[in-house]
């Protein structure tokens, strides 16, 4: 998988200002942005605003709350004053994603409290695009930014939302800008970063629908694996998430991580939990690890950090994992991660006969 960041926080930036730069004539302190409460004015101050903190949030690696400071211009500034400074400030975002690790996370408090590289890419990009969107409609222009761009955006933050049938009305939609066809308006939103849990050995790292794409495609999801591929039970994973994802019920608290071994950031093999909790609280999960990393005890670590978090949430009671009755290190795994054998004559969660249940409750 390509590094994504760098150069589409440029190409969102160049779009942006190239278009507000042939309105500067215009009055932008007494029109208001699209729907949004601010002024046009507002809005530019707010976009360069965000591409610094986001820069100074990953440069800085943030880890548990944003850095203290807020953009200011010099008195008199006026409109083509600001697209320079959201040019600056694009630029040093840019700079940081292109130069900053990719398993490097830093503090952004929705929903999981972190971003890596791709995910301060991801908003200061939709905080470009959709800004834009709101200072063009203020003033009277027409703005649409390319569709990979948009794709992108929704690809990486946004899994929760169901794609649509062309990307930037779907990201209007999903940020209360727009109508689509057979949905309802949108009048709460955030987006979502993905889901990271750290372990002794182990950071166990959300798998978004990019990433799942790639897998899907044949490449790394972005992840520099042990043994150069994953196992390729990881990528059947990928697929039941990218299906997941197109049919809009993932839920990416409730989808598939990485094993990334923290000596050396190599990938080993992933988590599962298959879908929502059912009415009773109830979830499968699963998980594989390549050849070379088995026998190391990170399939223990693993599980037990993915169970000890979902059965701490108020809506999951039960986990459960299915395995062939010889597949007796599997099963040692399940045991040493606090799983039961259970009777399947009380638990109806199998109906194949030749596998062996597992549960644990919370």
């Amino acid at each position: 998988m390509r590094a994504w960041g760098g150069d589409q926080v440029a190409e969102a930036v160049a779009s942006s200002v190239e278009l507000l730069r042939t309105v500067t004539d215009k009055d932008w302190t007494g029109v208001k942005a699209g729907r949004l409460d601010w002024t046009c004015r507002q809005t530019a101050e707010h976009m360069a605003g965000d591409l610094l903190a986001y820069a100074g949030q990953l440069a800085g690696r943030a880890q548990t709350a944003y850095a203290p400071f807020e953009l200011g211009f010099d008195e008199g500034t006026d409109q083509a004053g600001v697209l320079d400074v959201i040019e600056t400030t694009g630029a040093l975002l840019t700079a940081t994603v292109r130069t900053t690790p990719p398993r490097v996370r830093a503090f952004h408090p929705y929903p999981f409290r972190s971003a890596n590289r791709e995910g301060f890419a991801a908003m200061g990009i939709a905080e470009v695009l959709l800004h834009t969107h709101d200072i063009a409609e203020g003033l009277g222009l027409a703005y649409e930014p390319p569709a990979e761009l948009c794709a992108s955006v929704l690809t990486r933050i946004f899994p929760h939302v169901r794609p649509g049938p062309e990307p930037w009305p779907t990201l209007l939609w999903a940020t209360g800008r727009g109508d689509l066809p057979g949905r309802a308006p949108v009048t709460e939103w955030r987006w979502n970063n993905n889901l990271v849990l750290p372990t002794e050995r182990l950071t166990l790292e959300g798998i978004t629908p990019a990433a799942a794409a790639d897998l899907v495609a044949g490449g790394d999801g972005g992840f520099v694996w042990l043994g150069d591929a994953p196992f390729e039970g990881t990528r059947d994973v990928a697929a039941a998430l990218l299906k997941a994802y197109d049919d809009g019920v993932h839920r990416p608290e409730f989808g598939a991580l990485v094993l990334v071994r923290r000596e050396d950031g190599r990938a080993v093999g992933s988590l599962v939990l298959h879908g929502m909790p059912d009415e009773e609280g109830r979830t499968e999960i699963g998980y594989d690890l390549v050849e070379p990393a088995r026998g190391h005890g990170y399939a223990t670590e693993a599980l037990t950090a993915l169970a000890d978090w979902a059965l701490a949430r108020d809506d999951v009671h039960l986990l459960y994992a299915a395995v062939e009755e010889a597949n007796s290190p599997s099963q040692g795994v399940l045991t040493r991660a606090g799983f039961t054998r259970a009777d399947v004559t009380r638990e109806t969660l199998l109906e194949d006969e030749t596998l062996r249940l597992y549960t644990r409750r919370g």
